[in-house]
């Protein structure tokens, strides 16, 4: 696309290009008047989600000159927005009331719902509404991420500025320069993905008006800010309900005769629950000194190969085998993929479609060649092939851009996720792994014995596994070889020995294992027949941890490659006042299946709506004060505010004076200590309320040179905190 206008006259006149310059340009009009004349042809906006995939589009379009917020080029405008730059507005929008919370104004039920443009992005979404009014600009094609977040983004985006103009989709899952031109060479009517687009809405809607209320009722309710997430808050009571299996839990003893048979293996016998009953049985079965064949049963069996990624069972793994948070990986996939070395990282599908078939073999030797995997390998393609469970997105594969990729440049972190994701795809294919399982059944002093032996009878894809991931996966447990015995035969035993152990706690959450309870949450409860979510999507579960952590209701504990999860006493005491519906995980499993429901064009928005409207309506009407909540709830204290003389509690963002009316607070992001070099702890709270004053040792200038310093503590006239230094030395 090209633009050209004749400005006033003291500026000369540009020369107007010959359309013949442009493949898909063409003289719409002339546009003609006192200052401007030229030749405007016409153009297409593209929108992206994020500036690096606009760039990656503006590439393959040709769209290479740069502006303000958007590249052109080739009968194209390149834009993008910076996350969402339309946002739902917040209560005191709709009346000024809302400022102050209060439980007689709930629920807050919007009629007509209201967008901001946040004050952050107003520059970004200025642009677009300009590019969007251009008179060169025929149409719009939306490409945000294909999926439904990037479906409201855009939508938003097109309503709040006001466009009229027809708009088209580009859906891809990959975004290798052949995947984006065929992507432009076949754009989807956008009437394709309105019930995506309706399905996006309503789990926004439905999300601040639960969010709202409940926070708001809570808040009060207990005197203290409370945040309330219909995703966030069953999240939080799962980890509360493990850790009090696990603080309720009392370990039992047993005991075992272990039994070391001369022939090779070790037969053990029933657990015993008294160390006597144990002991008796060690003493007849050295006193006999050989055990009797009951029986020698041998199975074969086999093990297929693992199905491809979906985000979720790849940020299991990368959390299980590289410690990597949820957040981590998916930040170091969106990374690969904006590079153009993964397909589209957001997806819940495990398998391909059937067009994708013949190009699979080609993409798995590249891969292998990628990795050094030299001896040839089979290729069963068949079997990640599923096209009736392939959703919006297929299953996470490297792309032909990786092999020739310089991988050694990569961060670590991304390196170390697209090789999981390369190791899973030469896995997938691979043959199955089989093995001859036996079972041992013995008698010694007229107790039973049993043991249990294997022999690998082909490796099959766990051959890959090891040869990719053989490091991580660590030392692999070695397989017990039981002799060959027959029946009523006898074996002398070589040792035998008492064993003690105990019964185990359920195990802590990983991040691991709580993304596999956010998948499974709710599925026994579920009717027949419906699609199973779970709680959250695959694109949200990682920021859905991360929320919980932010907010001071979970925290990570552990080493560097293996943290557990542990809900904070915030938590605990959240949780312990929630109603069931609120963090019973039914209810969020329920709303995507509906929400799935309207997605397929299967459920009406408005009756999903109304749903929520009547839930949160009876939430709001029916909810009342635990008793004996109060003290779970009491926010801690940690001084006296020296503004109002009442006590100053901590909060997420701060610690802030609990008179309503007194503005007096110490944010822990504060600006002054950051300019020190210094951060505001709890610590350094706690004496400058006591103290009015901190000393603070190797402060930094802005010059970078260290001193040491006190920070005093005053209040202007309304109440807000202040600060000074006080340097050593008089300086």
């Amino acid at each position: 696309m090209r633009f050209l206008w004749r400005m006033n006259r003291k500026k000369p006149a540009r020369k107007i290009p010959n359309p013949s310059d442009f493949k898909a340009a063409f003289c719409r009009r002339t546009y003609c008047n006192q200052k401007q004349i030229g030749v405007i042809f016409i153009a297409k906006l593209v929108v992206a989600e994020k500036p690096s995939v606009a760039m990656s589009y503006a590439k393959v379009l040709g769209a290479t000159s740069r502006r303000d917020g958007y590249l052109e080029g080739n009968s194209y405008l390149v834009s993008w927005c910076v996350g969402h730059l339309v946002e739902l507005a917040p209560p005191n929008v709709y009346d000024a009331k809302y400022v102050k919370w209060s439980i007689a104004d709930l629920p807050i039920l919007p009629e007509r719902w209201q967008y901001l443009v946040s004050a952050s992005t107003k520059k970004q979404f200025d642009i677009l509404q300009k590019l969007m009014h251009r008179p060169d600009v025929d149409s719009v094609i939306c490409a945000t991420d294909a999926g439904r977040e990037g479906e409201l983004i855009f939508r938003l985006v097109y309503q709040q500025a006001g466009c009229k103009k027809p708009f088209s989709r580009l859906w891809l899952s990959s975004m290798e320069e052949t995947a984006i031109r065929e992507g432009f060479a076949h754009l989807k009517p956008s009437t394709e993905y309105d019930a995506l687009y309706n399905a996006a809405l309503c789990r926004e809607r439905a999300d601040w008006m639960v969010g709202i209320n409940a926070s708001r009722l809570f808040s009060c309710l207990y005197n203290q800010p409370l945040a309330v997430g219909r995703v966030m808050t069953p999240v939080l009571a799962m980890t509360v309900v493990r850790e009090a299996a696990i603080a309720a839990f009392t370990p039992e003893k047993f005991y075992t005769v272990a039994l070391t048979l001369a022939d090779g293996g070790t037969a053990s016998s029933k657990r015993f629950a008294q160390k006597a009953d144990a002991e008796l049985l060690l003493s007849k079965c050295r006193k006999e000194g050989r055990v009797t064949v009951q029986k020698m049963e041998r199975k074969e069996k086999s093990e297929s190969p693992p199905q491809l990624y979906d985000l979720t069972a790849l940020q299991r793994d990368a959390n299980r085998l590289l410690g990597f948070t949820a957040q981590q990986t998916l930040d170091y996939a969106q990374s690969l993929y904006e590079k153009r070395l993964i397909t589209y990282p957001r997806t819940d599908s495990r398998f391909l479609t059937e067009d994708m078939a013949a190009s699979i073999p080609g993409l798995v030797m590249d891969t292998g060649k990628a990795f050094a995997v030299e001896e040839p390998f089979p290729i069963h393609v068949q079997q990640v092939i599923n096209g009736n469970k392939v959703t919006d997105h297929h299953a996470l594969l490297p792309t032909k851009s990786m092999a020739n990729a310089d991988l050694a440049a990569l961060p670590a972190g991304e390196r170390n996720v697209l090789w999981l994701i390369s190791a899973r795809l030469l896995c997938a294919v691979g043959e199955p792994h089989c093995y001859a399982e036996t079972t041992l059944t013995t008698i010694c002093a007229e107790e039973e014995f049993s043991a249990k032996g294997k022999v690998v009878l082909s490796d099959g894809w766990k051959a890959m596994e090891r040869k990719m991931l053989g490091e991580l996966l660590g030392k692999q447990k070695e397989a017990v070889v039981l002799p060959d015995a027959q029946e009523q035969s006898q074996c002398s035993v070589a040792d035998a020995e008492l064993k003690e152990g105990q019964t185990s706690p359920p195990k802590h959450f990983t991040e691991d294992t709580l993304l596999h309870a956010m998948e499974t949450a709710s599925v026994d409860s579920m009717p027949e027949g419906v699609e199973r979510q779970g709680i959250g999507t695959p694109a949200t579960r990682a920021a859905t941890i991360e929320k919980l952590v932010q907010k001071g209701f979970l925290e990570r504990k552990g080493n560097k490659k293996t943290k557990v999860l542990l809900p904070t006493d915030k938590g605990k005491a959240l949780v312990t006042v929630m109603p069931e519906e609120i963090q019973s995980p039914e209810m969020t499993a329920d709303w995507e299946t509906k929400l799935l429901q309207i997605e397929r064009g299967e459920m009406e928005p408005s009756e999903f709506m109304t749903e929520i409207n009547t839930m949160v309506t009876e939430l709001v009407k029916n909810t009342e004060m635990k008793k004996g909540a109060n003290a779970l709830m009491k926010s801690k204290i940690i001084g006296v505010c020296p503004n109002c003389g009442k006590p100053v509690v901590e909060r997420e963002k701060g610690w802030f004076c609990e008179n309503r009316e007194c503005r007096f607070v110490l944010w822990k992001d504060n600006a002054f200590f950051k300019r020190l070099g210094k951060r505001l702890d709890a610590h350094v709270a706690d004496k400058l309320l006591r103290d009015g004053r901190v000393r603070l040792k190797d402060c930094r200038s802005a010059k970078g040179k260290t001193y040491n310093a006190t920070v005093l503590l005053f209040c202007e006239a309304d109440g807000r905190s202040k600060f000074s230094l006080e340097f050593e030395g008089g300086c």
